[in-house]
């Protein structure tokens, strides 16, 4: 669990007091009734407006960053206007803080180098080390963390030189952070040697920052760097050290009224009582720290406590939620790191140090013209000028000889070359084209496949003609699939079922068409409509199909079939059992243990018949939802949990309960692979 929480040491002039933008305390709107007074007055310099006018965002940035941006673009505009460059670098610092938080990375980090490069330009040190921390805190959340510890020790040897404290602690704490992140993917791939060095390294470096924070006062760093070490200890099970840290973080934040610190400090403070299954505290924590994330629409820190949310509600049952936080979680991510991200910040590095090898190549030229110059004067002093170009001269034409050789002989050597690799595409190319030929091909069966399939599933309404209140969740693991659901009206009886073929895909496929023209044939040619009787005869004639093969085929079905008459209901199963809920109870009935397929000394199916009464819910599925990997411990799902599941939704729609289930499943699911197809089926007795 990644409990790193990164505060960016942002702009010389930032407050650490959280400040409400719509009710200011009479100081701090004293405050800005002077700066306006300043801002106002016509018969000030612009250079003073510019400056006065980037004390603003202090006490906007966090409650109303809008209108912080508003301000910080019109100090940006005099400041171009009027070619103050020290403006022009504050307002791109703050612009390039304000929109990074707000999730525009590329435009972030634009603005971050052309303040670097202003800084530059003036001999501005504190302000250069500034952008260098802020320009390697993007690359770190982009995950490029070599060239973020780069950008780092950068800001932290200026900040050395200048005896730059606060500088130096967000440097020590940026880097601290990366070793420990380091740390923990170390750990996960079981190298923990390399994991405790990195953790060492991490905890000498954050250790580092809360000193020179407590030394300079920093309450909103003391705090981040308290919060981190509390990480620290979390991830090696010192519980009880993690939440005395934690506390004395969120303490210290409260103090001082630093939201977006006591947002993340919450988020820390949850995931340790949900780790201690203390539910109800951690969704306490959660629940508060997503709402104060949310207030001041910051991506990372909503994404954080949504993503201790999700955890709670599934562990809680309470999977519609779960679902919800869930989608959330994944809408911050991809706002905060996506493949546009990424290339925009590996463009904005190559354009800044393009940007700075045009320049160190004009300075050496104008160097060289200088010394060429010089030279020309001695000559002259010396009185040999006309000895010196006759030599000078000679010289000029046998290298441009030797020049105008070597590039004959390099033009012929490219041009064989070119022949050799054009040629070599070709081959590439056309090879590229017939495996691209084949790839359709194989997807253009793949497709008629789906749409053979597609027609021999019941249509949504014919089942809801005959089933008024009922849903069908079906999710193949590939385009085709294995399970199918089966439908049929007969002698006054609707006749439905949940199947899982063997295997999946293209093979599980061709076996479900086998399997569905059995159920078919034993309904419609042998008039039969007793569950038993039906799966006995379905199982006799795939049996005979398979055998029609020259080799020994295994292969078969898992099957749960109804038989639906008003409220009499009968029921047979080969491995796949009926659950029905009745009154907040659920009542199993378990399946006759062989499959539809060759098998050990075969026995008739047994049919089950019911009297149903109003209100009961009617449930058949394959295993491919309760066999699904997932949750903080990749493991299964099982048939408990989606029993509570059930039964904890029996007050929704059938359509509703549809929704839910799912939305459980991709919760569960979460990044990993469906492992297999997924069949459920639904029905309520009205």
């Amino acid at each position: 669990m990644k409990n790193y929480f990164l505060f960016i040491t942002v702009l010389f002039t930032i407050t650490s007091k959280e400040v409400n933008a719509q009710n200011f305390s009479p100081e701090e709107q004293q405050q800005i009734d002077s700066l306006n007074a300043i801002i106002n007055n016509k018969s000030n310099r612009d250079t003073i407006l510019v400056n006065t006018l980037l004390k603003l965002p202090n006490y906007y940035y966090l409650q109303n960053p809008d209108t912080a941006i508003i301000i910080c673009r019109k100090a940006e505009s005099i400041s171009e206007n009027i070619s103050y460059l020290k403006g022009q670098s504050n307002s791109y610092e703050w612009l390039g803080f304000l929109l990074q938080n707000q999730g525009n990375i590329p435009l972030a980090l634009e603005y971050y180098h052309k303040s670097l490069k202003i800084n530059e330009e003036i001999g501005n040190k504190q302000g250069m080390a500034l952008s260098l921390n802020n320009i390697g805190v993007i690359h770190d959340d982009q995950g490029d963390i070599l060239l973020a510890l780069e950008y780092y020790h950068k800001s932290l040897k200026i900040d050395k030189e200048i005896g730059n404290q606060n500088g130096m602690g967000g440097s020590f704490n940026n880097i601290g952070y990366i070793h420990h992140n380091q740390a923990e993917l170390a750990k996960s791939r079981s190298d923990l040697s390399a994991s405790d060095s990195l953790i060492n390294l991490a905890l000498q470096y954050y250790h580092k920052s809360l000193k020179i924070r407590e030394e300079i006062g920093d309450k909103s760093g003391i705090a981040n760097s308290l919060n981190n070490i509390g990480n620290i200890h979390y991830n090696q099970g010192n519980i009880a050290l993690a939440l005395e840290f934690y506390y004395k973080s969120l303490k210290i934040l409260e103090e001082i009224g630093h939201k977006l610190g006591m947002a993340n400090s919450l988020a820390s403070l949850g995931g340790v009582y949900l780790e201690q299954g203390a539910l109800a505290n951690a969704k306490k924590r959660g629940e508060q720290g997503l709402r104060l994330a949310q207030e001041l629409g910051y991506p990372d820190q909503i994404k954080r406590n949504a993503s201790l949310l999700t955890k709670v509600y599934t562990k809680e049952g309470n999977y519609k939620l779960a679902f919800e936080m869930r989608n959330l979680e994944i809408q911050m991510r991809d706002s905060l790191l996506s493949e546009e991200n990424m290339k925009s910040a590996v463009q904005q590095q190559a354009k800044f140090d393009y940007e700075k090898q045009k320049v160190a190549d004009s300075i050496t030229n104008e160097e060289a013209e200088k010394v060429h110059l010089a030279n020309l004067e001695a000559e002259k002093a010396k009185g040999a000028q006309q000895q010196a170009e006759i030599a000078a001269q000679k010289k000029q034409n046998i290298f441009l000889f030797i020049g105008l050789g070597l590039v004959a002989f390099f033009g012929f050597f490219m041009y064989n070359r070119f022949k050799v690799t054009r040629k070599q595409k070709g081959i590439i190319e056309e090879a590229h084209h017939q495996l691209e030929e084949k790839n359709q091909e194989i997807m253009d069966s793949i497709t008629y496949a789906k749409r053979i399939q597609s027609a021999i599933l019941p249509p949504a309404k014919l089942v809801k003609e005959y089933l008024k209140e009922n849903f069908i969740l079906y999710k193949p693991k590939d385009v085709v699939a294995g399970d199918f659901y089966w439908m049929e009206h007969r002698d006054g009886k609707v006749l439905f079922a949940a199947a899982d073929c063997t295997g999946h895909g293209v093979p599980g496929a061709m076996v479900s068409v086998v399997c569905n023209n059995a159920l078919n044939r034993s309904v419609r040619e042998h008039g039969l409509t007793d569950p038993g009787q039906i799966l006995t005869k379905t199982r006799e004639i795939v049996i005979q199909e398979f055998e029609k093969s020259e080799e020994e085929v295994k292969d078969g079905m898992d099957i749960a079939l109804c038989s639906l008459e008003g409220n009499k209901l009968q029921y047979a199963g080969a491995n796949i059992p009926l659950w029905i809920i009745r009154n907040g109870e659920l009542i199993e009935t378990i399946a006759n243990k062989q499959p539809i397929g060759k098998f050990d000394n075969p026995k008739p199916y047994t049919t089950h018949s019911f009297e149903l009464q109003k209100g009961d819910s009617i449930y058949i599925f394959s295993d491919g939802y309760v066999d699904q990997f997932g949750g903080e411990k990749g493991k299964k799902f099982k048939a408990k949990a989606f029993r509570e599941l059930l039964l904890s939704i029996q007050d929704k729609s059938m359509e509703g309960q549809k929704t839910i289930i799912d939305g459980a499943f991709e919760t569960w699911r979460g990044t990993l692979e469906q492992i297999d197809d997924v069949c459920v089926i639904g029905v309520k007795i009205e």
